[in-house]
């Protein structure tokens, strides 16, 4: 009995602790939720979380036709429509990386205008829509967009809050949200606050340029190795006899440990080797 109750007073303990350590985040829930957050993130957002799932499903679907056209084999057909259902997924996310590495690029440019144009005297609000033509050509369509909605209505809270959903991004969300103080309180020190910024964002992309440079042949090599086995199995296939051998129990056995020990290893090389990504904490 004593055994029992100091177990689940150490079960409790570590429920407190891991709730302190890593608190819960506020996400959308449910796959939807996330779908539909990484495809805004993409610059997607007219894309519905659906289509990207059924074009995962049409994916695996033809993969698998393919394949067992070519193989006659089931297990191998099976394993490769499983990656061919990814497929859309990882095409979104890597669509993700490189509009937030293209807009982390131009971010500091786009600041270093808004600093000029609040020195020059014009007003905070034209000079965030200015921006939608001397701006940086990645961020014009947002800050086009911005303009028109300030136009028609005149709100400038509920407008950056529209341009804080139409960019998607994390550093967009800290510039939309040190503008909204700014109006609010009267940024007499704006264009310092600015400026600092805008220095910050240039050092931050020097060094995690330089970071990604390093990491880069560790990524690459984690896909190589990943694809290399299964492109190999794929050519192999076409032979009868490595299609006889598959086709058995312990051919599917090999299949099935295989896929897993590769999605686990590239899984954990791509943790280890990953930079940390600023959330979107100001959304």
């Amino acid at each position: 009995m004593g055994a029992l109750v100091g177990l689940a007073f150490g079960l409790g303990s570590l429920l407190v602790w891991a709730a302190l350590r890593w608190p819960r985040e506020d996400r959308p829930a449910g796959t939807d939720g996330r779908a539909r957050r990484m495809l805004a993130e993409a610059g997607l957002r007219e894309v519905a979380p659906r289509s990207l799932s059924l074009l995962s499903v049409g994916s695996a679907l033809v993969g698998l036709v393919l394949v067992l056209g070519i193989t006659r084999t089931a297990p191998i057909a099976v394993v490769l429509a499983l990656g061919a259902g990814y497929l859309p997924w990882a095409v979104v996310a890597g669509r993700v990386r490189r509009r937030r590495r293209e807009f982390a690029q131009v971010w500091p440019e786009a600041v270093d205008d808004l600093a000029s144009a609040v020195r020059a005297g014009m007003s905070l609000p034209d000079a965030v829509a200015a921006l939608a033509v001397r701006g940086p050509d990645p961020l014009r369509p947002a800050f086009d967009a911005f303009a028109l909605d300030y136009q028609v209505s005149g709100r400038f809270g509920d407008c950056l809050d529209r341009l804080k959903d139409r960019l998607a991004d994390p550093v967009g969300d800290r510039v939309v949200e040190g503008l909204r103080i700014a109006r609010e309180v009267g940024g007499g020190e704006l264009g310092r606050l600015l400026r600092n910024l805008s220095g910050y964002l240039r050092d931050d992309l020097r060094t995690r340029a330089e970071l990604e440079a390093r990491q880069s042949w560790a990524v690459n090599g984690a896909r190589v190795a990943v694809a290399a086995p299964w492109v190999v199995l794929l050519v192999m296939s076409t032979q009868p006899t490595v299609i006889e051998r598959y086709q058995s129990a312990a051919g599917t056995i090999v299949l099935a440990v295989g896929s897993g020990t590769c999605v686990l290893a590239y899984r954990l090389m791509m943790r280890l080797g990953r930079l940390p990504v600023e959330r979107r904490i100001l959304r």
